[in-house]
């Protein structure tokens, strides 16, 4: 697995909590999280309990504050370890529609603009075969974040959004 400490506060201070596990409900630990250490292995955090809201996907390394991990806020109450970041290899193939239906476009690196790339407005599906992702509602890596591993999602629902917007995505891997 991995290894996380959370901090109530910026710059690594204040309530500590260290992980390493994935852990459904934190908030018995601390009730803000202004900063992060990653010191092994990547990481999913969310902004409700039950893997649920907002999503940040963390690497190894310190993030100060949460404007560090692009955090809309300090709310972090569950939190996942990501697995599939050692691989050979990794593939994502997007739909244009829901249910796998209409274009669809094949990937097996990052992309910082999903429409240059395949000319998609939007992702109403996808299926991972290879690898974890991090997919972007808008391009250059910016906005809210959605974690996708191996598996078929019929419609973005599946992976926690509430829109197809679909900026650009990138593999995740441990550095």
């Amino acid at each position: 697995m991995g290894k996380i400490a959370f901090f109530e506060d910026k710059n690594f201070e204040g309530r500590r909590h260290e992980c390493s596990a994935d852990a459904p409900d934190l908030r018995s630990y601390f009730g803000r999280c202004n900063s992060v250490k990653v010191e092994s292995g990547c990481w999913v955090l969310y902004e409700h309990p039950d893997y649920t809201g907002y999503q940040y996907i963390l690497s190894p390394g310190e993030y100060p504050d949460p404007q560090q991990w692009m955090g809309f806020n300090d709310s972090i109450k569950s939190c996942r370890s990501i697995k599939n970041v050692h691989g050979e290899s990794w593939k994502i193939r997007f739909y244009e529609r829901k249910g796998f239906e209409g274009q669809a476009a094949e990937c097996a690196e990052d992309c910082a603009s999903v429409y240059e790339a395949f000319k998609f407005g939007e992702v109403h599906s996808s299926v991972v075969t290879d690898g974890a992702w991090v997919l972007y509602e808008r391009p250059d890596y910016q906005g809210r974040q959605y974690f996708l591993e191996r598996g078929e999602y019929r419609n973005f629902t599946d992976w926690g959004a509430t829109s197809a917007a679909a900026g650009s995505f990138r593999m995740i891997t441990e550095f």
